[in-house]
């Protein structure tokens, strides 16, 4: 498994039964938000099972209607979930919702198994999809709606989410990608899931990399940022100073936040992108 030591691992819950007029809205707590340990059953992957860590907010209600916006953030090759707990993400997360500064809501960070094997033969695509969204669902108090859905990750995690987010474009209405490879074998399909999404539902794009990246995946990102400037598709691009190191993402967590959570702040998020570059 992962290694990590938190509450009790949940194997099978009941699934949850909602409650009407009780929303999510933020609101002054003072509790810690909570962190589970979850597995769920897929035939997609060697283990059997896929496992991910949950993050729940501060006061989280679990019959909340209607529901909380969900993040689905992926670590990098050779990592586990741990990498966000390591930059802190729980502890600024709790801050900025106690301060009302964000929304609540709740945060999935899936285990991406070795061997880092590409789609379609790696299975974490399926899994993820099919077998593990559908759990979160039947047992947090999501919401449903792709503009309240949003996937990112790092290196290895940033090409997940550039393949999940265009791939699945219905289901997530915002990507970002954080020093972002584009799998070679998504090359020749990335285009054509672009030109595929109707203009007016392309979903917020972030994408930013280290100017001392290293150069393959520097070539990449390039690559991919110059076929959305050429398809007209708006999204923020951040060449910024580093390199391909923990140190970079760390400098660059609240950035990435801000923009995530930037969405839900707005009453209607799956239309109103981030400026364009």
């Amino acid at each position: 498994m992962l290694g990590i030591a938190l509450p009790g691992r949940i194997e099978s819950p009941s699934p949850r039964e909602r409650t009407t007029g009780l929303t999510a809205a933020a609101r002054p707590c003072a509790e810690s938000g909570v962190l589970e340990d979850i597995a769920v059953p897929t035939a997609y992957l060697d283990a059997r099972e896929i496992v991910a860590q949950v993050y729940l907010p501060p006061c989280y209600d679990a019959h909340a209607e209607p529901g909380y916006p969900l993040l689905v953030l992926i670590h990098g090759q050779g990592y586990t979930p741990r990498q966000w707990l390591d930059m802190g993400l729980p502890q600024r997360l709790d801050a900025w919702i106690r301060q009302s500064r964000t929304p609540p809501f709740v945060v999935l960070m899936p285990y991406d198994p070795p061997p880092a094997m590409r789609p379609p033969h790696s299975g974490f695509d399926e899994a993820l999809m099919e077998d593990l969204l559908p759990w979160v669902e039947a047992h947090y108090a999501v919401r449903p709606e792709r503009a309240y859905r949003a996937v990112g990750g790092i290196s290895r995690g940033a090409a997940w989410a550039i393949h999940l987010g265009l791939r699945h474009w219905e289901q997530f209405g915002s990507i970002g990608g954080h020093s972002p490879p584009v799998f070679w074998s998504d090359g020749l399909h990335v285009a054509e899931w672009l030109k595929a999404i109707p203009s007016d539902q392309w979903p917020r794009l972030y994408l930013d990399i280290g100017d001392g990246d290293r150069q393959d995946i520097l070539r990449s990102a390039l690559e991919f940022e110059d076929l959305l400037t050429d398809l007209g598709v708006p999204h923020e691009w951040h060449f910024n100073v580093g390199r391909h190191e923990p140190s970079y993402w760390q400098a660059h967590l609240d950035a990435y936040l801000r923009w995530y959570t930037s969405a839900w702040a707005s009453e209607n998020p799956a239309s109103t992108p981030e400026e364009p570059r």
